[in-house]
């Protein structure tokens, strides 16, 4: 168990360093559609947001499924995932985000169920900036508390060695 902690621990951090980059584009990507009115630039954009939440789920269902040992199920599992990331379970782990965060990064789930389902020219450009904006102060948030999380894992895994 103590090697699969390391590895997730390392997993998190190269995602944390892609999810960077999502972010970067996201932002390069807004200042875009700002000089042109370029409505391809905006469906990058939420292209880019899509990948931004896609990402960080992506490590929330490994930490649930080998840490937690437990993935949510039905119909809203999406969501219930979200909410396990920021319970504590007493004795395996602390909570992974912030309350806080979670309120946040569920805009941003939501979002990447438009994305999936509405056709880009129906797109609002005003819910867009908003995902925009606040993605430049909850990332930094959100990376400070996976990296944190990752430094608990590794802790664990040196100390159950």
């Amino acid at each position: 168990m103590s090697h699969q902690l390391t590895q997730l621990a390392g997993r998190i951090r190269v995602e944390l360093v892609e999810l960077e980059q999502v972010q970067d584009r996201i932002q390069a990507g807004w200042q875009r559609v700002q000089q042109t009115s370029d409505e391809y630039y905006l469906d990058g954009v939420a292209l880019n947001l899509h990948s931004f939440y896609s990402g960080l789920e992506r490590i929330f269902e490994l930490v649930a499924s080998r840490v937690d040992g437990s993935l949510p199920a039905g119909e809203n599992w999406h969501q219930l995932l979200l909410q396990q990331m920021t319970a504590e379970i007493p004795g395996i782990r602390p909570a992974v985000i912030s309350g806080s965060a979670s309120n946040q990064l569920d805009e941003y789930r939501g979002f990447r169920h438009v994305v999936r389902n509405v056709y880009t020219f129906r797109f609002e450009p005003a819910k867009i900036q908003k995902l925009v904006d606040n993605v430049a102060v909850l990332f930094p948030q959100v990376q400070a508390e996976l990296l944190a999380f990752a430094e608990f894992l590794e802790v664990r895994s040196s100390t159950n060695s």
